[in-house]
């Protein structure tokens, strides 16, 4: 048994989990609604409040979507009460973020600006002190979301390892290389 897949999901209170005839599980909550389809294969149930899932063979495929689902239901359920936070910050001279409505408007040492649109269920904010670097917070009930926006936030500027430079999440080490050395002949 997958030792993930067989642990159970139990299901706080203000959250209601509903599987439908195909097999798709819906989790409501005080921060949304998320839905997710799971494989017709493996069976989910609902016993007062805890959530399990069970798969009818031990065939690899079976096995493998057994733990997956368990996981993305956990993450519905835990997204849809708690919510989840991605702290990015901008190293760099003048690297800067404004927020306006929906859209992240980033300065980050090319030609132009780039604009980002974030999707309606993501909810930004930017803290931009002096003599800090600035930080991207973003949260959402959405996990993989959140973190598809985070990614794509990173890319338009990933750390370079001789300065440091870029956009990274906050307390992300970034592994430094030396620069040219003086004393090469």
């Amino acid at each position: 048994m997958s030792r993930i897949g067989k642990m159970p999901v139990s299901i706080p209170a203000g959250v209601t989990v509903t599987v439908a005839n195909d097999n798709t599980v819906t989790a409501k909550g005080p921060l949304g609604t998320l839905m997710q389809a799971v494989d017709p294969d493996i069976k989910v149930s609902i016993e007062g409040t805890e959530l399990t899932v069970t798969r009818p063979t031990d065939q690899p495929r079976h096995r493998s979507m057994h733990g997956l689902y368990r996981a993305l239901i956990y993450n519905m359920v835990y997204g849809v009460s708690k919510g989840y936070e991605t702290r990015q910050e901008l190293v760099g001279v003048g690297y800067k973020v404004e927020l306006v409505g929906q859209i992240l408007q980033f300065s980050l040492g090319y030609s132009h600006d780039i604009h980002l649109q974030l999707p309606a269920e993501i909810k930004a904010e930017v803290i931009a002190e002096k003599k800090n670097n600035p930080i991207v917070i973003l949260k959402s009930a959405d996990k993989q979301l959140i973190g598809q926006v985070a990614a794509k936030i990173r890319s338009l500027r990933k750390p370079e390892p001789y300065k440091g430079k870029g956009i990274r999440f906050v307390g992300e080490v970034i592994r430094r290389k030396a620069g040219k050395s003086a004393n090469a002949k």
